[in-house]
C-alpha cells in the first residue's frame, strides 16, 4: 500500500472504531457507509474501491497501533464480514497464519509447463497454477483432487459475499468425498484465520454433504510453496498440518534424499 493511501486508511478505520468503541468491548460493528461518513468528516478523498480498505486491513496492513493497544491480553483485533456491507471488528486469540521456519523442505519434481513457468509471476494465480499442475493438493491430503471453481464469489448467511480462491473436490480410497476450500497468497499479503473461518462457513452452506477440509497455500520463493490445513477446535480455528514443498527438477532430488524420504513416517 502507497504511504498516501495507508495513512488516508488508517485515518478512516481509526475514526470509524472510536466512534463506536467503548472500554471493554470486544465487537465493534460498522457498515460500509460508515467509510463514506468518515470521509466526509475528516475530507478525505475515498478510492474508487472502498471494499480496498477493509481488504487492506484483513491481509496487507496491520491496524493502526491505536485501535491493537485497545485489545485484551493475548488478544488481536481483527475485521470480520457479519453481513451484506456490514463489518465487525472482533478480538480473536489468534489472526494470522505465519509459516513455521524449523520445518523442512520436500523436494517435488517440477511438473509446471515451462510456458507458464515463463510467464508467471510470485502472486496467488502463479500459485494456484503451480499447485495444480503440480498436484500439490492431493500429495498434500492424500487425495484424488479435481479443480472444481476459481474465485467462487457467493453469500453466506450471517456473512456476507464470501470468496474463495479455489475449490477442490475430491475422493480417497474409502469412496469419502471431500471439498477444499482453497486460500493462495503471494507477495506480501497473509493469510488471515478469517478467511479460513469463512470457506469453512461456505462448504457447511454451499456443499453440506462433503467433508471440508480448509487449505491455505504460500509462496516462500518462487518455488518453495507451504501448505496449510486447518480444523475447528472448541469453537477456533487451528492449524492441523503443515508442510513445506521446494519444486525442483527431477535431476535435483538426491539419491541420499530419496532415501530419507523413504524413512519417514506420516
Amino acid at each position: 500500500m502507497a504511504n498516501n493511501s495507508k495513512n488516508r486508511y488508517f485515518q478512516l478505520i481509526e475514526d470509524i472504531f472510536f466512534n463506536r468503541y467503548k472500554k471493554g468491548d470486544v465487537r465493534v460493528e460498522f457498515i460500509r457507509e460508515d467509510i463514506e461518513d468518515a470521509a466526509v468528516q475528516l475530507n478525505i478523498k475515498l478510492p474508487k474501491n472502498l471494499g480496498d480498505i477493509i481488504y487492506s486491513f484483513k491481509f496487507r496492513t496491520a491496524l493502526p497501533e491505536k485501535i491493537k493497544k485497545t485489545a485484551d491480553d493475548g488478544k488481536e483485533w481483527v475485521i470480520k464480514n457479519i453481513g451484506r456491507a456490514q463489518y465487525a471488528f472482533e478480538q480473536l486469540t489468534n489472526s494470522r497464519i505465519l509459516p513455521d521456519d524449523m520445518l523442512m523442505a520436500t523436494k517435488i519434481p517440477d511438473a509446471t509447463p515451462g510456458i507458464v513457468e515463463r510467464y508467471a509471476l510470485e502472486d496467488e494465480q502463479s500459485l494456484l497454477a503451480k499447485l495444480r499442475y503440480n498436484r500439490l493438493l492431493d500429495i498434500f491430503t492424500g487425495v484424488t483432487c479435481y479443480s472444481l471453481q476459481n474465485h467462487l464469489r457467493t453469500t453466506v448467511p450471517g456473512v456476507g459475499q464470501v470468496e474463495t480462491d479455489e475449490i477442490y473436490v475430491g475422493v480417497d480410497k474409502l469412496g469419502r468425498q471431500y471439498v477444499f476450500p482453497v486460500q493462495a497468497k503471494g507477495g506480501k499479503d497473509e493469510i488471515g484465520i478469517v478467511q479460513i473461518e469463512q470457506d469453512i462457513l461456505l462448504c457447511s452452506h454451499k456443499y453440506p454433504s462433503l467433508i471440508c477440509r480448509a487449505i491455505a497455500a504460500q509462496f516462500l520463493g518462487s518455488n518453495r510453496i507451504v501448505i496449510f490445513e486447518f480444523t475447528v477446535q472448541d469453537g477456533e480455528i487451528r492449524k492441523k498440518t503443515e508442510r513445506h514443498y521446494h519444486l525442483v527438477l527431477q535431476s535435483e532430488i538426491t539419491s541420499e534424499e530419496l532415501a530419507a524420504y523413504n524413512q519417514l513416517v506420516d
